[in-house]
Parts: C-alpha cells; sequence; structure tokens
C-alpha cells in the first residue's frame, strides 16, 4: 500500500503493475508480429493487457501514488 510519505519514492506495487501491463501489451504485439494469431489467441492476449491495465488503473485509484 502506498501512503503520502512514500510519493516520493517509486511504489514498488505501481512499478510491477507496470511492468506486467508492458509485458502483457509487449508479448501481445511481438506474437502478432511473428505471426497471425487465431481469434482465440488474440481474444485471450487482448484480455491479458485489458486486466493488466484495470489492476493498474485500480492501483492507481485506491492508493494515489504515482511511479518517479
Amino acid at each position: 500500500m502506498c501512503s503520502a510519505s512514500t510519493l516520493a519514492i517509486s511504489c514498488p506495487e505501481h512499478a510491477r503493475l507496470e511492468t506486467e501491463f508492458q509485458e502483457a501489451r509487449d508479448r501481445m504485439r511481438n506474437l502478432m508480429r511473428l505471426r497471425r494469431l487465431t481469434r482465440s489467441e488474440e481474444r485471450q492476449l487482448a484480455d491479458k493487457v485489458a486486466m493488466a491495465i484495470a489492476r493498474l488503473k485500480e492501483h492507481l485509484a485506491e492508493h494515489r501514488c504515482q511511479r518517479w
């Protein structure tokens, strides 16, 4: 959890969630560059990206922290 005193430093949870989003996004982009994905694969990857975004937004709303 992020408190006001930790806003000046990186929030480890925020950083973790941000990394999770970037990895999901990059995986989807890279696989799409390599080959044509099935609808199921594309939907599954898009869901992972969307869930990562949702978790990051939820964290920001709950803790009002930013990764500095």
